[in-house]
């Protein structure tokens, strides 16, 4: 991915806003599972010297989002399906707390701005788009959690997201996400309107596992040695 995933920065604190500018990045997905980070370039995209680049990124390393290899070159994490599963079994509860709190206290305004992202979303995947697609899907879930109000369990929520956003680029094309019945994010939406907190957690919660289902059997195929040719063949 090319280095306009993310914008110049001011100069003061440079390393903190390094740091936040890369984080959002990761969590929206705007960065795949192994790209590989040219500190020289990334440091002309932003506007720094490589000093704030190499501090922010071994914070990243240390916290388990980015890796770095023998050869020093550091790399956005790869998750195992394993990891993935587990993972999403935390979200699943964590996610699921921040959406229950979130549906008396969400505005109408944020209410209305979930439909935009989800009607974005299904336009951008019907469109191919798939960036877009990572992106807006990140919007819809990160506007609802921060709107339960609770800045311990939203740093809990965006800390896990900075090592699931990234994945869920291999959602497309081989995993997009399906459902038995309707979308989830439209139950989430009816959930909200009626104020329904059970409801709510409920949908996002199947969210989770019914959407990503196919990731973790794409990602349990990729281990069992599937090729790229049997993976287009899944899909057609």
């Amino acid at each position: 991915m090319s280095n306009d995933a993310v914008g110049l920065v001011g100069r003061d604190n440079l390393t903190a806003r390094v740091f936040g500018e890369l984080r959002l990045a990761l969590m929206e997905g705007r960065f795949r599972p192994g790209h590989r980070f040219k500190i020289r370039e990334l440091a002309e995209a932003m506007g720094v010297s490589e000093t704030p680049i190499r501090e922010a990124l071994m914070q990243l390393v240390r916290a388990r989002v980015l890796d770095m290899q023998a050869s020093r070159s550091i790399e956005v994490a790869r998750l195992s399906a394993a990891q993935y599963e587990e993972l999403r079994g935390i979200r699943i509860l964590l996610e699921g707390l921040a959406a229950e709190r979130a549906t008396t206290r969400i505005s109408k305004a944020d209410i209305a701005n979930l439909k935009k992202y989800h009607q974005a979303l299904v336009a951008a995947e019907r469109g191919r788009r798939w960036r877009e697609a990572v992106q807006v899907n990140w919007q819809f879930h990160h506007t609802l959690y921060k709107a339960a109000d609770a800045p311990e369990l939203l740093e809990m929520i965006e800390t896990i997201w900075l090592r699931n956003g990234p994945l869920l680029n291999m959602l497309y094309p081989h995993a997009t996400p399906t459902y038995p019945g309707r979308h989830q994010h439209l139950n989430v939406l009816d959930g909200l309107t009626a104020r329904n907190p059970e409801a709510v957690k409920q949908s996002i919660q199947a969210d989770l596992l019914e959407g990503g289902a196919r990731l973790l059997q794409l990602l349990q195929d990729i281990e069992a040695g599937a090729t790229p040719s049997e993976l287009d063949a899944a899909v057609t």
